[in-house]
Order: C-alpha cells, then sequence, then structure tokens
C-alpha cells in the first residue's frame, strides 16, 4: 500500500526536506568534497542554519536573514554542481513531500542556482 505524501506544512517539516537532503549532499561523490571542508564539523549548526532559511523561504517565520549568495562565492563550483545539487535537492522533496508548498520550494530551489550561476558566470 502506497502512502499518501502530504506538502509542507510546519518546520518538522522543512528540518526532514534539510536533514534528508544534506545527508544524500554528504554521500555524494561530486558535492561531499565542495561541502565536508568548508562545514567540517559543524554539521549540525549548517543544518540549523539551513532550516531557518528553507523556513523563511517556504513558510515565511523570517529566522534567516543572511546572505547566503557571498557564502558561496568562494567555492568552486561548476554547472554540474549546480546540475546535482538540483537533482538531489527535487528528488528529495518528491520522495517526501506533494503539495503546493512543495512545488514552490523546487521553484526557489532552481531561481537559487541560477542566480548563484550569473552571479558566478557559469552557463
Amino acid at each position: 500500500m502506497e502512502t499518501q505524501l502530504h506538502d509542507i506544512m510546519d518546520e518538522a517539516d522543512v528540518r526532514q526536506l534539510v536533514n534528508s537532503f544534506y545527508g544524500k549532499v554528504r554521500q555524494d561523490e561530486l558535492l561531499a568534497p565542495i561541502f565536508e571542508p568548508v562545514i567540517g564539523n559543524n554539521w549540525d549548526q549548517h543544518l540549523g542554519r539551513m532550516t531557518d532559511f528553507w523556513s523563511t523561504l517556504l513558510l515565511y517565520t523570517r529566522k534567516y536573514n543572511d546572505d547566503p549568495l557571498t557564502k558561496h562565492l568562494p567555492l568552486s563550483l561548476t554547472k554540474e554542481h549546480f546540475d546535482r545539487w538540483l537533482l538531489l535537492f527535487h528528488g528529495t522533496l518528491d520522495e517526501l513531500f506533494q503539495g503546493q508548498i512543495a512545488e514552490n520550494a523546487k521553484k526557489r530551489a532552481y531561481s537559487i542556482a541560477r542566480i548563484m550561476k550569473a552571479v558566478k558566470q557559469i552557463e
């Protein structure tokens, strides 16, 4: 019997999304080498900040008020990194959630990747 997925409704859902997604990132052969040296042993703090970031974007909680773009500018990112990030993020959303807010999360992720690629001049 197939379980009915629900939409992202609260911060617990956002936390589940973030933790599941970054669990995949940490195991990914392309993305892990980018994130691990920068985050090091501070994954709990990073996951908390990312939960605040996504809850601000999706649930309008106003918990995140930093600039993620400047944090990512020093990283050596390629089009392949952004493509993989989106693939994992969208896949995680599809595994866990279904609905308008989940679809909005996909659109937001795509927009973030597009802006970061433009700033870093990646085609």
